[in-house]
């Protein structure tokens, strides 16, 4: 719960970190009526109820409510994202994704985890949801961003490089798949891998997705 009159009289405007954080607990609370009981039962004004400010308020941060799903999907994959940012040069993938995903689950916050969780739920209901899948695909495009510059780096190319566009759009492709059939299993009690299984699945779909271009060490 936000105090929302002491957010809406800031004096000067709201920082970037502020907005940041408060559309983050606005999409935590829509995101879990959305899966609680579906996206066309839950209204704005149930939304502000739930975090504690004028339904006003959620339409001057999201421009409807299916939109207000877009932050807690983007904070679902920013381990991700930052795993992805942290590669190092001198190791293969499979390396660095195995030692980021156990140590991110052992050292994630129970916000953090919970944040997986609600994400997770949203792609699950962005299959029904074309709302809700239209905030999926936008966070698979950031993912599609970051991949470009990481790739353009590896291969020692521009990142405006054609090949270094096909193979970040190819590799987002495979990793977009695989967060989706992996968040239905979890959520459906059959995904049975461990999280350096998932790692290793997912290191092997982007040297596939690539045609073995990508995941590889290299030479500084």
């Amino acid at each position: 719960m936000i105090d929302g009159t002491a957010i809406e009289r800031a004096p000067g405007g709201m920082s970037d970190l502020r907005r940041h954080r408060l559309r983050l607990e606005i999409s935590r609370e829509a995101s879990r009526l959305f899966w609680a009981q579906g996206v066309a039962k839950t209204g704005g004004d149930q939304i502000a109820e739930a975090v504690g400010l004028s339904t006003r308020t959620i339409w001057r941060h999201f421009r409807s409510k299916e939109s207000c799903a877009e932050p807690i999907v983007m904070q679902g994959i920013d381990p991700e994202l930052r795993l992805l940012r942290s590669w190092p040069l001198e190791l293969p993938l499979e390396v660095h994704l195995v030692v980021g995903v156990i140590k991110f689950s052992q050292t994630a916050t129970p916000i953090e985890v919970a944040d997986n969780d609600l994400a997770v739920k949203m792609i699950r209901l962005a299959d029904d949801e074309p709302a809700i899948r239209t905030a999926w695909l936008m966070a698979c495009d950031q993912v599609e961003l970051e991949l470009v510059r990481i790739i353009a780096k590896r291969l020692k190319l521009p990142a405006d490089d054609i090949d270094v566009r096909i193979h970040a759009a190819a590799a987002s492709a495979a990793l977009r798949v695989i967060n989706e059939d992996v968040g239905a299993k979890i959520l459906a009690g059959t995904h049975t891998g461990q999280f350096a299984d998932t790692a290793v699945w997912i290191a092997q779909a982007i040297r596939r997705a690539t045609g073995g271009s990508v995941g590889d060490a290299v030479e500084h």
